[in-house]
């Protein structure tokens, strides 16, 4: 068998943030995360080939979003294209479950609400019970509105501090998506048909949902 055989290569550009990882038998071997904004495809391909190996894996598991249209496909078409090329199963995550699992891994297995910048003005919302599962479904939604919707006391995400000043009660945490923790993730958060989480409609087109049926 190859070198790559028991490893994963995590991407994920769905967000401000741009992070890789490659895993061996479930440890982090090599990684890093950036806090750009903008340039993920220019910065995502030279970030992988800096992994050992060129980040070389059986495995590519890659965030589907919610996030930016353009993060997202970004992060995708280089999954898939990596995945071909080498033969590698392909895998899915959703990049507001990967928060909650950061969240929970610095607070205890508590509720978490993850509240990130989403498009026109609004945030991707989702709760999540204390092992990872989803209690609340994810929405986009107004500021407002998460915040009458929003009741567990973790709040995780990039506009976490954000909510819980206007809330006036619990705790946030500042935090993006980090390829890097996707060990965290429970095996119930990963999933098989990898198709584009947008948390919200593209302009003129129907809004593209996250299966729910996890991997065997």
């Amino acid at each position: 068998m190859g070198k790559h055989q028991d490893r994963t290569l995590v991407i994920d550009s769905a967000t401000d943030a741009c992070s890789v990882a490659l895993f061996a038998q479930g440890e982090l071997i090599a990684g890093e995360s950036r806090l750009l904004g903008r340039g993920h495809a220019e910065a995502l391909v030279p970030m992988i080939a800096a992994l050992p190996l060129r980040g070389r894996a059986a495995r590519i598991a890659v965030s589907l979003g919610p996030g930016s249209f353009t993060g997202v496909r970004v992060g995708l078409a280089a999954a898939r294209a990596l995945a071909l090329a080498w033969g590698a199963e392909l895998i899915g995550y959703s990049s507001l479950a990967l928060v909650a699992a950061i969240a929970r891994e610095a607070h205890g297995a508590v509720p978490v609400a993850v509240a990130t910048t989403g498009g026109h003005g609004e945030w991707f919302v989702e709760g999540f019970d204390a092992q990872g599962g989803t209690a609340r479904v994810l929405a986009s939604l107004r500021p407002e509105v998460a915040v009458a919707q929003s009741d567990e006391r973790i709040v995780a995400g990039s506009q976490a501090e954000a909510l819980v000043a206007a809330r006036g009660h619990g705790l946030a945490m500042a935090a993006w998506p980090d390829a890097r923790a996707f060990a965290l993730l429970p095996s119930a958060a990963l999933v098989c048909d990898v198709r584009p989480l947008y948390g919200r409609a593209p302009d003129a087109r129907p809004l593209a949902g996250i299966p729910t049926t996890p991997c065997a």
